[in-house]
């Protein structure tokens, strides 16, 4: 008999899912039974739902969709931390969460797991907000329809959507899926406005001399990474890439000038962008973050504004297409435009430090850098870890992965093990600091349990240290842990004995870490987390400037009514 979970299983299946991520709870057992037995994706197991929306986010960052399932009430509004972030960073993450007997519906029953109300759909208007699509299934005849809906939804809009199966509907038959075409199918772009556009951004290409393109932070979730190169290619000018978007363009790449963050900028990246008069910003999204409080934000006149729907130029807004579609049209018509090119990209170098003496941040970044190769993912926790990973130079291939956008401290720790079991054929590396990991650090211990080889830099200051910068006070400041020494406990064993392969160790020395990192390299069956004691005032000058100028634009005065 073919079913409900079965024809969800086959779907996920369908568009490119090979793992889907869970916690049991007692609403979405039978579901869960359903999708082991048809088998279509291998389930893996969180040790809480918060970790699994991360998980699953981390999942899709490298797969390209991702499934979280967990249960009713306790588990997806614990989840939807989590969605929030996919939502955010444009991931599409399905979110399956089990449900009361359908027989429960309207019968006016007070149920375990809700807030003691005798309506359960509180749960479904809350995820509303963090969704494109939000269905609830009560009935196996509708079922398909409910879930072709959501799928198709979230892979179209690049963001997260939401589906609640009844317990008892999970298990009833229903029919099979149809070819996954229909899910995978996007409208035709207006033709005409596309035109339009694409005259008006020539037009303004024409009358600039100096042009520069700038990568923004939703290029990925359009699918146009190549394209972006083949456009610099095209135009002959300098490129640079906004904080967030690291790795999104080939630093190798002749055009290549840096990190453009304002006042964080590369060297010589802001003077770059900000005297050209001519932008192309492809994807940008401007916050307080990426924009350091406000004070870079680059619009205006000068500005060819390429965004995932849209594209303004010379006050005009133009829709009706992608990003894709008009960057693909603009590539066979662009002119050349040489005159940003100037000169050379100038990595940063960072001076090896004496073996002996203590560890500071510069080179723990050095070392960092140097293990990183063109097969290595690098997750950058919030924080200095964002500035710490901003000026590494990255050989092409090389990932970086942050969430500057939904900034959520502790993030990393299960976004990278749902993406280490997207690419086993890639070295994972996480760069965390001690205050982020102690909210999600359970995650470690299914790095563990399926002997996945992460290196985790754990950066022990002592505390909240982009905390401290932007805004000071007594609770930026934690209980210390014995970090390494957790590794054993989720070992499950005594020195390995009868447990699993983690490996925690401390580095206190520039050498301690190089034989750390050595160690780390050949423990491939299991995570290895290197405790990297730092003085709490050891930070990049990045984060000094930029917390400064953060809190600042969070301590305006209310304006006067």
């Amino acid at each position: 008999m073919f079913t409900v979970g079965h024809y969800l299983s086959e779907r996920l299946s369908q568009i490119g899912l090979k793992h889907h991520f869970a916690v049991a709870g007692d609403y979405n057992l039978v579901l869960l039974d359903q999708l082991l037995e048809h088998g279509g994706t291998k389930q893996i197991y969180n040790c809480n739902e918060l970790n699994c929306s991360f998980a699953a986010e981390g999942y899709a960052r490298e797969n390209g969709a991702a499934a979280a399932i967990v249960t009713f009430s306790v588990g997806a509004i614990s989840a939807m931390n989590g969605i929030g972030s996919a939502y955010a960073e444009n991931l599409p993450v399905i979110l399956i969460s089990g449900a009361p007997n359908s027989n429960d519906h309207g019968s006016g029953r007070i149920l375990h797991h809700t807030i003691g109300t005798t309506s359960y759909n509180y749960q479904l208007e809350m995820v509303r907000h963090v969704t494109v699509a939000a269905e609830s299934i009560v009935s196996a005849e509708n079922a398909p329809a409910q879930i072709d809906h959501v799928i198709r939804t979230a892979l179209r809009e690049k963001k997260p959507a939401y589906l609640e199966i009844a317990c008892n509907i999970a298990n009833q038959p229903c029919a099979r899926p149809g070819p996954v075409s229909s899910l995978l199918s996007y409208p035709a772009p207006d033709k005409e406005s596309l035109a339009t556009a694409l005259k008006e951004s020539l037009s303004f290409l024409e009358k600039r001399e100096k042009v520069v393109i700038l990568i923004g932070t939703k290029l990925r979730s359009a699918d146009a990474l190549e394209d972006a190169v083949k456009l610099a290619d095209k135009l002959g000018c300098a490129v640079t890439v906004m904080g967030a978007s690291k790795s999104y363009f080939p630093e190798t790449h002749p055009g290549f000038r840096g990190v453009y963050w304002g006042e964080v900028s590369s060297p010589g990246a802001q003077k770059l962008v900000e005297e050209a008069d001519g932008v192309i910003t492809l994807a940008a999204v401007w916050n307080d973050y990426s924009s350091v409080g406000w004070n870079s934000l680059v619009r205006g006149k000068n500005v060819l504004e390429v965004s995932p729907d849209h594209v303004a130029v010379n006050d005009h807004v133009f829709e009706g297409f992608h990003l894709k579609d008009f960057v693909d049209a603009l590539i066979k018509k662009a002119p050349k435009k040489p005159a940003s090119l100037t000169g050379q990209y100038e990595p940063a170098t960072l001076p090896k430090a004496s073996p002996s003496e203590r560890l500071t941040n510069d080179e723990m970044a050095r070392q960092i850098n140097h293990l990183v190769d063109s097969k290595t993912t690098l997750f950058a926790e919030t924080g200095d870890s964002w500035f710490n990973a901003v000026r590494m130079n990255l050989p092409k291939g090389a990932k970086v992965e942050s969430e500057m956008q939904w900034g959520h401290i502790g993030w990393s720790v299960p976004s990278i093990f749902g993406n280490a079991l997207a690419a086993p054929d890639r070295r994972h590396v996480l760069l965390v600091g001690d205050g982020s990991f102690q909210l999600t650090a359970q995650e470690v211990a299914q790095m563990v349990r399926y002997e996945l080889p992460v290196i985790i830099f754990l950066v022990n200051n002592y505390g909240y240290v982009i905390e401290i910068k932007i805004h000071d006070g007594p609770y930026n400041y934690i209980q210390n842990w014995n970090y390494a020494g957790l590794i054993e406990q989720f070992n499950g064993g005594v020195g390995g004995e009868g447990g699993g392969h983690g490996l925690g160790l401390k580095a206190t020395t520039g050498a301690e870490l190089a034989a750390a990192i050595e160690k780390a390299k050949k423990n491939t069956r299991g995570p290895t987390l290197i405790e990297c004691q730092l003085d709490r005032s050891d930070c990049t000058e990045a984060l000094t400037e930029w917390g400064k100028r953060v809190g600042a634009a969070n301590s305006r005065s209310p304006k006067l009514t």
